[in-house]
């Protein structure tokens, strides 16, 4: 188990066999028995999966980033992306889109993970390249395949597993695009990544905006001031 200090570095990965991590005064337990992306499946569908924090299967790792969320940069940063996606789904009736908190599970990839939104197409269901997993309990609680689009927001705490580790799970799953957000310390940083057969590239811009294949049509992110008089965002879409 190693990780940096817990000020600097709320994200902390440990091997899977490890059994018990503590930063900023929270404990997450891993079973003894969780040694691959198989048992971190069972874990995560057992009682014993924590509640606190983003716990993240990638790169043969356990992830758990228990930091606290950025409430202008990376909350509502979120909040507005997914209020955005989910409407023009909704119109297009085009297929799904989630916010935070679905786990989706990528068997060949080997990871598991909580993006900060995923749409899924009514063709990918149909087709079945994405295919949903029941609980132990009542309805559905992850989704297993390849999602049309995920995106993710950067923090401090997960800038590695950002652009490094799950750029690469990603583009093994077999994800069309990935669309990475970055608005750390009053930068706007917007990619939309798309699935080439040599990893993913960044869509070029043509007049500030970006056109995604998966939603045909073209976007642009931006700065604005809430009535608060905080910084706030606006996806615009043509």
């Amino acid at each position: 188990m190693s990780f940096g200090s817990s000020r600097q570095k709320p994200l902390a990965a440990v091997r899977p066999a490890s059994h018990q991590l503590v930063v900023d005064g929270v404990t997450a337990r891993i079973p003894g028995w969780v040694v691959d992306h198989d048992s971190f499946r069972r874990w995560f569908h057992s009682p014993e999966f924590p509640d606190e924090g983003r716990v993240t299967f990638v790169n043969g790792e356990v992830i758990f980033d228990i930091s606290r969320e950025q409430i202008y940069s990376h909350v509502r940063m979120k909040t507005v992306l997914t209020a955005a996606l989910h409407d023009l789904a909704q119109r297009q009736k085009s297929g799904v889109f989630f916010g935070d908190g679905l786990l989706i599970t990528n068997l060949p990839a080997e990871v598991s993970n909580n993006p900060d939104g995923t749409f899924v197409s009514t063709e990918s269901v149909k087709n079945k390249t994405v295919r949903h997993i029941e609980g132990a309990v009542e309805g559905f609680v992850e989704l297993e395949g390849s999602p049309d689009m995920v995106l993710e927001v950067v923090s401090d705490s997960s800038v590695k597993k950002d652009y490094e580790l799950l750029r690469e799970a990603y583009w093994k799953a077999g994800i069309r695009e990935y669309w990475l957000v970055d608005a750390r310390g009053g930068r706007l940083e917007f990619q939309i990544l798309k699935h080439t057969r040599r990893g993913f590239s960044p869509v070029r811009k043509a007049g500030g905006w970006l056109k995604s294949a998966v939603f045909r049509q073209s976007f642009r992110l931006i700065t604005t001031t809430n009535p608060l008089g905080q910084a706030d965002y606006e996806l615009e879409v043509c």
